[in-house]
């Protein structure tokens, strides 16, 4: 299995960016995905998830109210939509696969490459 992310960018305080990730193979619409991120000198941190369905969706908590996951199973992609980013969303951002529910990273099997947001104040 691989996990392309795309869709990082450079974008103003306040602006919006739409985040992708796209699977190889037949069974993306088995597996939960999530999304995750890592700034620079911290530590990976949960954004969100979504049931293979897309039916249930988790989000951390500093995220809720703003980014949306969401996927499209008939074309093996899930998406991160942010919205009124701020500079500490300055990140690498990471999509990955679970075969269990929740935002621990220990539960995610596959992983992508990562695209690089970065916001500007």
């Amino acid at each position: 299995v691989q996990l392309q992310a795309s869709g990082g960018g450079l974008v103003q305080a306040g602006g919006s960016l739409r985040l992708s990730c796209t699977a190889s193979g037949r069974t993306f619409s088995r597996y939960n995905m999530g999304w995750f991120r890592q700034a620079p000198g911290k530590e990976r941190e949960f954004v969100a998830t979504i049931n293979w369905s897309g039916a249930s969706t988790y989000y951390a908590d500093s995220m809720k109210g703003r980014f949306t996951i969401s996927r499209d199973n008939a074309k093996n992609t899930v998406y991160l939509e942010m919205n009124s980013l701020k500079p500490e969303d300055t990140a690498v951002y990471y999509c990955a696969r679970s075969s269990s529910w929740g935002g621990a990273a220990e539960r995610y099997d596959y992983w992508g490459q990562g695209t690089q947001v970065t916001v500007s104040s």
